[in-house]
């Protein structure tokens, strides 16, 4: 087994098996050093025949003490706007493009503050990402974010120049179909609020007439 100081989850990945094989695997993932001070690993979640898969950053701190992706405050909010939108929440497969929550404190003992990860370590966790894209095999890529677009189309995405935008890219060996969209969470920091939730769901309604 490589050090973790090599930065890629590779070795941990199983060659064979089903979702739910991975998400044993990913649990022991020492791919990179994130899992250190993270609770657990969060890995992706739903069905293996989902059409559609949503791609954000990394778990946040109600994330990474429940083991599930997507579940906190910017969770909530994206469910909402997918229903809005005319996506069923409940038929996509959600995860991240890196896996264990990386943060800091301002004091210890006190509030865990989201960091975000390095490029290398979007690029330990990019075999985890590869596995459920060959597993799920979903007609349609949401992109939520920056970093999780420059794990999937490189450094030079901006996510401010193609939101709204159906891509046809390759990804992990794969042609894809991708609309990026800003993360939920930015909306949730957004100065106008409400018009920053309306243009993440104007982004989820061209996914959806995309998916038809």
């Amino acid at each position: 087994m490589p050090p973790e100081d090599d930065y890629t989850a590779t070795p941990f990945v199983p060659d064979h098996g089903g979702l739910t094989a991975l998400r044993k695997a990913a649990a022991n993932c020492r791919g990179c050093p994130l899992h250190r001070d993270a609770t657990q690993t969060v890995f992706g979640q739903g069905s293996a025949d989902a059409r559609v898969m949503l791609i954000g950053e990394q778990p946040g701190d109600q994330e990474d003490r429940q083991g599930r992706p997507f579940v906190g405050p910017a969770g909530k909010l994206l469910d909402r706007a997918l229903a809005e939108a005319g996506i069923d929440p409940a038929e996509a497969y959600v995860t991240n493009a890196v896996k264990h929550f990386k943060f800091t404190r301002s004091e210890p003992g006190k509030r865990r503050i989201h960091k975000a990860p390095a490029v290398r370590e979007t690029k330990a966790c990019g075999p985890w990402l590869a596995a459920e894209l060959a597993l799920v095999e979903p007609e349609l890529i949401v992109v939520l974010g920056a970093t999780a677009g420059k794990a999937l189309l490189g450094s030079s995405f901006r996510v401010t120049r193609v939101r709204g935008t159906v891509l046809e890219e390759e990804i992990h060996g794969r042609p894809e179909r991708l609309v990026p969209t800003v993360h939920p969470s930015a909306v949730l920091r957004a100065d106008d609020r409400e018009a920053a939730y309306r243009g993440l769901v104007a982004d989820l309604g061209t996914a959806a007439r995309a998916l038809g």
